[in-house]
């Protein structure tokens, strides 16, 4: 019993501890925020951003952002405005922001972080491969824009790898395009489609099931066409199996890809009795 009035209290005091804490904290933090020593809320800033404040940091960058632009400290600042702003999730912001800096202070050093942060904000702009991928493509432009201005960066090989990821993820939305025509029965859209991402990414990790696609959308389009039109399009269909087997004889696919050849074959020689 002794022991649990013990706990009770050491929780209570630990409580009103805490509370006392932030009360405090918060009240100082405010005094800082509102009062004119423009030095201290600098040193502040930056104290609170390397803390992982950032939500405390942010208010006082943004009244320095315009009090010290002409001044020695105005590079600093516009520095970590832009930090902040990522740190806080707003890529948008951030990206400009590190974009701005890279105008504003050419002769910075922090100028080749700045433009790589750059493209990484587009890079987190960009959404789950099913959505638009306009922020992708400008970002694959912005790590593009900084190898060939810094060729000899340490991050270019982080370039390389983002680039790569961006791409991996236009490659199935491309894939995922044709699917889904496939699946909707158009299969001259599928075919096109699905054709688009080998020619835009010939080595896809998809190749085996793209030409798949391909092989049986051309030959159900050719089965449900008017039969003026047949011929021509099973032929396209014998065209893509033997495209499809040349490059995959062991695929899992490989039965019922012969079944469409076959196929095509017989209806070809019924369309030339008629």
């Amino acid at each position: 019993m002794k022991y649990i009035f013990l706990k009770n209290i050491i929780l209570k005091f630990s409580l009103f501890f805490f509370i006392f804490s932030a009360i405090t904290s918060c009240s100082e933090y405010n005094k800082i925020l509102k009062g004119s020593d423009y030095n201290l809320k600098y040193d502040k800033a930056i104290e609170y951003y390397n803390n992982n404040q950032c939500f405390k940091s942010l208010p006082l960058l943004e009244e320095l952002m315009s009090y010290f632009r002409m001044t020695s400290k105005g590079e600093d600042v516009y520095y970590y405005y832009a930090k902040n702003q990522y740190c806080m999730g707003d890529y948008y912001l951030a990206g400009y922001y590190y974009k701005r800096f890279v105008k504003n202070f050419p002769q910075s050093s922090r100028v080749e972080e700045c433009a790589f942060n750059t493209a990484i904000c587009l890079m987190m702009n960009s959404p789950e491969y099913y959505l638009d991928q306009s922020e992708s493509y400008k970002a694959i432009d912005e790590f593009q824009l900084f190898m060939s201005k810094y060729p000899n960066s340490i991050l270019i090989d982080s370039c390389d790898k983002m680039v790569g990821k961006i791409r991996n993820r236009l490659e199935l939305k491309s894939f995922e395009i044709g699917k889904l025509y496939y699946k909707m029965e158009k299969y001259r859209s599928a075919t096109i489609a699905l054709e688009n991402t080998i020619t835009e990414y010939p080595d896809t990790k998809f190749k085996e099931e793209v030409l798949f696609l391909v092989l049986k959308s051309n030959y159900l389009f050719a089965s449900n066409s008017v039969d003026y039109k047949k011929e021509q399009r099973y032929q396209e269909s014998i065209k893509s199996y033997l495209t499809f087997v040349d490059s995959f004889k062991n695929s899992k696919f490989a039965k019922e890809a012969e079944s469409f050849y076959l196929s095509s074959l017989k209806e070809l020689e019924k369309l030339k009795k008629t």
